[in-house]
């Protein structure tokens, strides 16, 4: 049996709130990027943007981000051309904040870049940091072991988080 932190509610309950921080953040902008690290943050920024879609008037734009978890120094992707994310706002988005090193090296590679606004926006934060980063906006705080990991799931019919 998994021991789940959060239940396909939560997570929606958790999505939303986190959409109106972003939309109360960004309102006096005309447009935000959602950079979504690939694959579970990118997922929830899509369903950020969904979220803000419903409450906002904001034109949401969304980029995925491809980090090597494994040795993140190495190149960073994104979906968009650094020209359409310049000169504006931008929310840097993952599922879990472990150690900090991948959201770290993501807002390395969006600092290159002028940008009015950015933030950060996790599920779950770990606690567990090793560098000096932290999420503006997250659903869910939760000291852990080390030994312990949490997987957020995103399937078409239910999404959880669990601890393992």
């Amino acid at each position: 049996m998994k021991n789940i932190i959060l239940t396909d509610a939560e997570i929606s309950h958790k999505t939303k709130r986190i959409a109106y921080q972003i939309y109360e953040t960004f309102s006096s902008e005309s447009e935000v990027i959602l950079a979504g690290i690939a694959s579970n943050g990118f997922i929830f920024a899509q369903k950020i943007a969904q979220e803000l879609a419903q409450i906002s008037d904001l034109k949401v734009t969304l980029c995925e981000v491809k980090i090597n978890k494994h040795n993140p120094q190495e190149t960073i992707f994104t979906s968009l051309p650094i020209e359409a994310y310049e000169n504006k706002g931008l929310v840097l988005i993952d599922d879990v904040l472990s150690s900090g090193t991948t959201l770290i090296y993501g807002v390395k590679h969006f600092l290159d870049v002028k940008l009015s606004k950015f933030k950060t926006a996790v599920l779950v934060d770990r606690n567990h940091k090793k560098y000096p980063v932290k999420a503006d906006f997250k659903g869910l705080s939760l000291s852990t072991s080390l030994q312990e990991h949490i997987h957020v799931v995103f399937d078409e019919n239910e999404s959880y988080a669990y601890l393992s």
